[in-house]
């Protein structure tokens, strides 16, 4: 296809004189459109196909299976509990329509507040908001109030990541910084052991439905069998449930290089680990679980997939790497299981990894300075 009339349209309307100010927000739809022409002038450089808005891409089309499955199963958990006999499209139009607010006041607030700090800085906009503005709605209650969404990203935004410079710069995952400021500003929408289904379109009611770790904090087992939470077809939050859905995504992003499989692998070492040693105790309910059921549960999978590999926040060092994931599934695992007025786990694992990633690095890479030396003085001696 001919695209030489939008690469002269942008030509045409690009910001010159008394307009110039606005070059940021110019140069953001420009590259989004076409390869920035930007050229090196000096120097040795190592050039590579897939730039930063490729990669953010690329993550976006990871989600769209746990998406587009989160949005039928609203529609399937809804029926379910109203009695509705609706036919399989009508689900997914239901849970688009409901997933749909959500989506747009995340990417109308949080890109009004990314122009806005590129204009005021004339810095280029930064990619990576592309993929954070749709994680946010995906990993929160579809029965979130619109402005309390729109309240967590502002606050993710600003204080997740651009007091500390902007995109690169952050050192928290800013979609967990925005659920983690709902969950503890707004505890009655995020927390407990029901999981909130629109009962109409704009939400006016809402019949709970117990999730399979809720059950478990309650004393009880999952009524959910291993299947229905391997295929998804569970109350849960959005886009949390399906693990075959965030697994094709998870094939993905593995397939183009964009997230670590060490840190996808070993968060999934690290909670079965734990989980079987849960096992071995067995003083309840929730240790006898076996452990592979942990992975199948609320946010573990999504998290290990999506969260833990930002390769803004996580660890650096391929050992580095092993280490932050394995602590990740443990932690997780330990949270859910040894707090039952918090039976999920995996957001505070992850952030709590986010600002040990740091140290994990500063301690592999003083060991390997460490081991080097003292190999050189064997060498010499």
């Amino acid at each position: 296809m001919n695209l030489k009339w939008l690469e002269d349209w942008f030509e045409k309307i690009e910001p010159k004189g008394k307009w110039s100010w606005l070059g940021s927000t110019y140069e953001a739809f420009h590259t989004f459109a076409f390869t920035p022409k930007t050229v090196t002038k000096s120097g040795s450089h190592i050039r590579d196909a897939v730039d930063m808005k490729r990669s953010i891409i690329i993550v976006v089309i990871a989600l769209i299976p746990a998406l587009l499955f989160g949005m039928w199963n609203i529609g399937y958990q809804t029926a379910i509990s109203t009695g509705a006999n609706w036919h399989w499209f009508y689900m997914w139009w239901f849970g688009f329509l409901r997933m749909l607010p959500l989506i747009v006041v995340s990417y109308a607030v949080g890109l009004a507040i990314e122009f806005a700090f590129a204009q005021y800085r004339h810095h280029e906009v930064n990619e990576g908001y592309l993929a954070t503005g749709l994680l946010i709605p995906m990993i929160v209650p579809v029965t979130t109030p619109l402005w309390q969404v729109a309240l967590a990203v502002a606050f993710a935004v600003i204080i997740g990541k651009e007091v500390f410079g902007g995109s690169g710069m952050n050192f928290l995952n800013p979609a967990l910084v925005a659920r983690a400021f709902l969950f503890f500003a707004y505890p009655t929408h995020m927390s407990g052991d029901k999981v909130w289904i629109a009962a109409d379109l704009w939400g006016s009611d809402a019949i709970a439905g117990a999730t399979p770790m809720g059950e478990l904090a309650a004393g009880t087992n999952p009524s959910a069998s291993a299947l229905d939470m391997l295929i998804g077809t569970i109350p849960g939050s959005t886009c949390e449930t399906s693990f075959i859905a965030i697994a094709l995504g998870a094939i993905l992003l593995l397939f183009t290089g964009i997230a670590s499989w060490r840190i996808m692998l070993s968060v999934f070492l690290g909670g079965g680990a734990m989980g079987l040693l849960f096992n071995a105790i067995g003083a309840n309910t929730y240790m006898e679980l076996p452990f592979y059921y942990h992975f199948l549960m609320g946010g573990f999978a999504f998290g290990a997939v999506f969260m833990a590999t930002d390769p803004v926040t996580a660890a650096q060092t391929n050992c580095g790497k092993w280490i932050y994931g394995l602590l990740i599934g443990a932690f997780a695992v330990l949270l859910r299981v040894c707090n039952p007025a918090y039976p999920e786990g995996m957001m505070l694992s992850i952030l709590f990894m986010n600002c040990m990633a740091p140290l994990i690095d500063h301690c592999v890479v003083a060991r390997n300075i460490k081991a080097r030396a003292t190999r050189k003085e064997a060498h010499n001696g």
